[in-house]
């Protein structure tokens, strides 16, 4: 399982030895970091616990004309598939392309960050290690989703519907966090929330209607219930309560504040939730593993001096090393998960 703990390690030797790079020279330390992740996640043979699945769908999408992928559940996904294996790809290349989106959703997010190095650190363990490697839709719609909420905090409001637009093509799902923009718009309020409502119910007609009663039906009737989804939703509530204690020293922008903050109000009524259709909210919690992101690599602002951000920064370094650990070791499915299987090695 070394190559978990090589991305683990990587962020973590960052954040213990900082450094000031110039602008050029950290992009490219970043991209070059991106690129090693995303070649991790695409490379992987026989990782996570849907692996079968996705080899499945990308044979079956083989047979499928054009318009019976664009048309289908996920068109997003399945295009990517259907142009992959007619390019004489394999489900690798799928892999690394999904891979490659959620990494430039990860580095885009993280780079907005008061500490980029802790916000990647903080990403490892879950985000990138368990959704990244094991929900392969959900992933690049998350990846799509990162790039959405980084615009938004920017106020651009429109770019964060068009990324959540292309992400909601691989997962339906990804829907659901539009209706964020219009909570937390500042300036033009209602036309906001009618565009919005507008372009939600759209994509709700277009990919999620013919679908409904079969998700439905498959996530409440049936009564699935998600292994580990109450402590993954309690990871999200627990930076939620830090944002709410500590929103003004954390966030000094009252706009991005109040994104957050609503973030945090759909992690709190996550909890509830869980208990009833746990597999339905994990999946819906998933696209709030950003909060954790965003709380956690502002936690050393909390310091007033250099020295007191020390121990809040090995605090975050332990809790998430802890996750990691816990995870590969005593979590039901990590067995597919580890060992980890490199394609081109072999194994």
């Amino acid at each position: 399982m070394w190559p978990y703990w090589l991305m683990f390690l990587t962020p973590m030797w960052a954040v213990l030895t900082p450094g000031r790079l110039l602008e050029n020279q950290a992009r490219w330390v970043w991209f070059l970091i991106g690129c090693v992740f995303a070649v991790l996640i695409g490379f992987r043979h026989q990782v996570g616990g849907d692996w079968g699945t996705y080899v499945r769908h990308f044979n079956d999408t083989v047979g499928l004309d054009w318009s019976d992928v664009v048309s289908g559940t996920d068109p997003g996904y399945y295009a990517v598939n259907w142009l992959v294996a007619r390019a004489g790809g394999t489900i690798y290349t799928v892999n690394l392309i999904c891979g490659a989106v959620v990494m430039w959703g990860t580095v885009v997010f993280c780079r907005r960050q008061p500490n980029p190095w802790l916000a990647l650190l903080v990403a490892v363990p879950y985000m990138l290690i368990v959704v990244a490697m094991g929900y392969t839709r959900q992933a690049a719609a998350l990846g799509f989703a990162l790039l959405g909420l980084s615009a938004l905090g920017a106020g651009k409001v429109r770019t964060f519907a068009m990324w959540i637009a292309v992400g909601a093509l691989f997962h339906k799902s990804a829907v659901l966090l539009l209706p964020i923009a219009a909570l937390a718009a500042s300036r033009n309020r209602f036309l906001t929330a009618l565009l919005i409502g507008i372009l939600t119910a759209l994509l709700y007609y277009l990919l999620v209607a013919d679908a409904s009663e079969s998700l439905w039906n498959s996530y409440v009737v049936a009564d699935y219930q998600s292994q580990g989804g109450p402590i993954r939703v309690l990871m999200n509530v627990l930076p939620a309560m830090l944002l709410v204690l500590f929103g003004r020293q954390l966030v000094e922008d009252p706009h991005e504040r109040k994104l957050w903050l609503w973030m945090s109000v759909m992690a709190f009524i996550c909890l509830p939730l869980v208990t009833m259709a746990s597999t339905a909210v994990d999946r819906v919690a998933l696209y709030l593993i950003p909060l954790q992101l965003f709380v956690f690599a502002r936690m050393p602002l909390l310091a007033k001096a250099a020295r007191p951000r020390t121990p809040i920064v090995l605090g975050v370094i332990g809790y998430y090393a802890a996750v990691e650990y816990v995870w590969l070791n005593y979590a039901a499915d990590a067995g597919a998960w580890v060992p980890y299987h490199f394609m081109p090695m072999g194994s």
